[in-house]
């Protein structure tokens, strides 16, 4: 028990630095976009100039609290890994931004970067059962609801989201962040896998490609 808690908590550790690394150095100098509760927080962040991390928070709180009803083993599984890169991704803002500028990397092998770094911060997590949650979370109680595939769901959130994006923000590539989308889904997908031996199961939230 307290070595499971160990593993999860050094998972959660590495995993928001990755995103952090991730949104921060690659993602903001270009305005681009993820999707699910970063696209989200992005997009008002640029919009608002307010703390990204702060936003995901409060936009993932209202979904955590709807979890708490529907199966809270979904908010234990996320409440910490939520806080704690919603902090990391806050903390590190300045110093990444600066970084970023300094490897000065195109748009398009910073959708690229950004992505697989989100996605790895993400896979990582899942790996040792704990996620963001966020709208992937809510997407995955409506398709359990509507007895409908989570991946469509998800998928359905995450285009309206960065298609949203390119509407409300100049300047934004809907290509580009399509791309963040999809490197952010192999990433995910590549490091939330498990080996058949191991007995625990992921709950994924984050993308079903």
């Amino acid at each position: 028990m307290l070595l499971s808690f160990i593993h999860k908590s050094i998972a959660i550790l590495i995993g928001s630095i990755l995103m952090a690394f991730g949104v921060n150095v690659f993602l903001v100098n270009h305005q681009l976009l993820d999707g699910g509760s970063f696209g989200m927080g992005l997009i008002v962040h640029y919009l608002s100039g307010i703390q990204l991390g702060l936003i995901v928070m409060l936009i993932g709180f209202p979904i955590l609290i709807l979890a708490w009803f529907y199966n809270r083993s979904f908010v234990y599984n996320s409440i910490h890994a939520m806080l704690f890169s919603s902090f990391m991704i806050d903390v590190t803002y300045q110093p990444f931004i600066e970084l970023g500028f300094i490897l000065n990397q195109s748009p398009i092998v910073s959708s690229i970067l950004g992505g697989l770094f989100v996605g790895s911060g993400i896979g990582l997590m899942l790996r040792f059962d704990t996620s963001i949650g966020g709208t992937d979370l809510f997407g995955q109680i409506v398709a359990n609801y509507a007895k409908i595939n989570p991946g469509i769901i998800i998928f359905i959130f995450d285009f309206v989201i960065v298609l949203s994006g390119y509407f409300l923000i100049v300047g934004n590539s809907f290509l580009l962040s399509c791309i963040t989308v999809i490197c952010v889904g192999i990433m995910t997908s590549f490091l939330s896998i498990k080996s058949k031996n191991t007995k625990s199961q992921v709950v994924s939230f984050e993308v079903y490609l």
